[in-house]
């Protein structure tokens, strides 16, 4: 598997694609993080147009099972962020399948 790109690569690259410094790309990286954070805090979504939505959502209570002694435990509820991918992006990555 390939390796993932680290933060600093992902400024480097933004900053020679778009023509501005780096220092300016980092900038721009750390506020949309910022602002996701604070939109999807807020209002429960953030979308980010072509790429897909981080979306926060409630788990109901549950019971489970503990794998190591089988006995049935109680796991309860709490709020989780799913991201739901664009489909322009997923069909970008992995094209669907014709039939």
């Amino acid at each position: 598997m390939a390796k993932v790109m680290t933060k600093s690569q992902v400024v480097s690259h933004l900053a020679e694609h778009v023509g501005i410094q780096k220092k300016a790309a980092a900038g721009v990286l750390e506020e949309i993080v910022a602002l996701a954070t604070k939109e999807a805090k807020s209002s429960g979504q953030f979308v980010i147009p072509g790429l897909g939505k981080a979306v926060k959502a409630n788990r109901k209570a549950r019971m489970g099972r503990n794998p190591q002694t089988g006995e049935p435990i109680k796991i309860p509820a709490k709020t989780v962020v799913k991201f739901r991918l664009a489909k322009a992006f997923k069909d970008a990555v992995v094209p669907p399948k014709k039939k």
